[in-house]
């Protein structure tokens, strides 16, 4: 069937904004520029071939990596279930759209051209691509009675614009070219031997039915689903989390398999009804920097950086980059007219964990007493110094892959309050440390 999606439920809109940023990662790539190298190899995150070509090019890889190029991608997650649980699913990713210019000629007609000047803009031909979403909605008690499949299909399409010059006379015109998108959808549960929960399961296959074998990576691309992801929304059930599971259901996690994607809790911390499915590894509940102020597009990018690069781009760097892409311009609009108070707040940011971190049994947080232990090898080598002392935890801090530290003040350290006073402390991993008990002797 062919599907022209409607807008969010709002049950997803807690997850768009991450999905979103998942489904323009490595879109374009600073300097944002049709020129540079690294915008002419791109899409390398969720990319579902035609299958002919897939399988004619060697790719079977059945890894978890999502930059893994494959013709189908599995996800497999826990939902707890009760009487009426529905699932709901929508399949996003991108279809390539072909940017191509020409030229007016003096006989009124046109002639193809890779650039057009514009006098006040220039327009480069360039391969964009067009966000896409399918939905479905299906009862529990359906999937177990067995797979349901379901295709759909994203017409292709033809658009032409004039192009004025400055003096307002047609001086061109663009040209955006789309080919048609196949895909299908398998959709099933089984019981997990877990409790009440099932082991859901989807799997998204490029169906498209005749591209050649023998055409190139461009060509095979035109057909294909670009950093495709999943969202899922439970209906009177929740799901569980596969990276921190509860015990009973451990085993049950270990055995969902997950290829070329994985599937996090998604939304607001604590929830369990939103499942977001993605070829980028993420934690549970990930969600955007509130320093940042919107995408950058580059694989792991880091906004102070890539916002002062930016900045450094020369007049014609520029100019091009707007001629690239609409996306790029965006870029360069919002770095331009970044408020010097934004950009000092992309100069790092320390998030405090959940506030305690349990480590050999004890609860550890905010003064607490450690002994600290560091690594033999992997650290600095000035903590090797600190072996044994004891120390005061300041902080229980996480990064951005959910990693936990601890921020302490040695404690015969004569400068301890200066650099307590300062925000100067040394930082340790939980297994670096050993928890001291109230009146334990130092």
């Amino acid at each position: 069937m062919t599907s022209t999606p409607p807008r969010a439920p709002t049950s997803f809109e807690p997850a768009l904004p991450v999905a979103d940023a998942i489904l323009y990662e490595g879109y374009l790539l600073y300097p944002y520029r049709r020129s540079a190298d690294k915008n002419r190899v791109r899409w390398q995150f969720g990319v579902l071939l035609p299958r002919a070509w897939a399988d004619a090019h060697g790719l079977t890889d059945t890894s978890v990596a999502g930059s893994a190029e494959s013709w189908w991608q599995q996800t497999e997650c826990l939902l707890r279930v009760t009487e009426g649980t529905e699932v709901r699913l929508r399949i996003r990713f991108l279809q390539l759209q072909d940017k191509t210019l020409a030229e007016r000629t003096s006989s009124a007609g046109f002639r193809p051209v890779s650039a057009l000047d514009l006098g006040s803009r220039l327009e480069l031909s360039f391969i964009e691509a067009v966000p896409r979403e399918f939905d479905t909605s299906l009862p529990l008690t359906a999937l177990l009675d067995g797979e349901r499949q379901l295709t759909f299909r994203i017409p292709g399409g033809r658009d032409t614009e004039p192009l004025d010059d400055e003096r307002g006379r047609l001086a061109g015109q663009v040209v955006r070219r789309r080919w048609p998108v196949t895909g299908s959808l398998t959709v099933g549960a089984v019981p997990a031997a877990a409790g009440d929960a099932v082991r859901l399961r989807i799997r998204v296959e490029n169906a498209d039915p005749g591209t050649p074998a023998t055409v190139s990576r461009d060509e095979a691309l035109r057909r294909s689903l670009i950093a495709c992801h999943c969202l899922l929304a439970a209906e009177r059930g929740s799901f569980i989390s596969l990276l921190d599971p509860p015990r009973w259901a451990e085993a049950a996690a270990r055995a969902c398999r997950n290829v070329h994607t994985f599937p996090v809790l998604a939304g607001e911390p604590g929830g369990s009804d939103l499942v977001l499915s993605s070829p980028i590894l993420l934690y549970d509940h990930p969600r955007i920097a509130p320093e940042s102020p919107g995408d950058l597009h580059d694989a792991t990018e880091i906004d102070e950086i890539l916002s002062l690069r930016t900045l450094t781009l020369g007049d014609a760097e520029k100019r091009e980059a707007r001629g690239t892409d609409a996306r790029a311009a965006a870029i360069l609009d919002r770095v331009d007219g970044m408020p010097v108070q934004t950009l000092a707040g992309l100069h790092g940011a320390i998030r405090p964990g959940s506030g305690s971190v349990t480590i050999a049994g004890e609860l550890v947080r905010k003064g607490s007493r450690v002994r600290l232990r560091p690594r033999q090898h992997g650290t600095d080598p000035q903590d090797m110094f600190l072996h044994g002392r004891t120390a005061q935890v300041d902080a229980v801090l996480h990064d951005i892959d959910g990693s936990y530290h601890l921020a302490v003040t040695v404690e015969d350290d004569p400068g301890a309050e200066l650099n307590r006073w300062y925000g100067r402390f040394r930082y340790f991993a939980p297994e670096e440390v050993e928890p001291l008990r109230d009146g334990e002797d130092r």
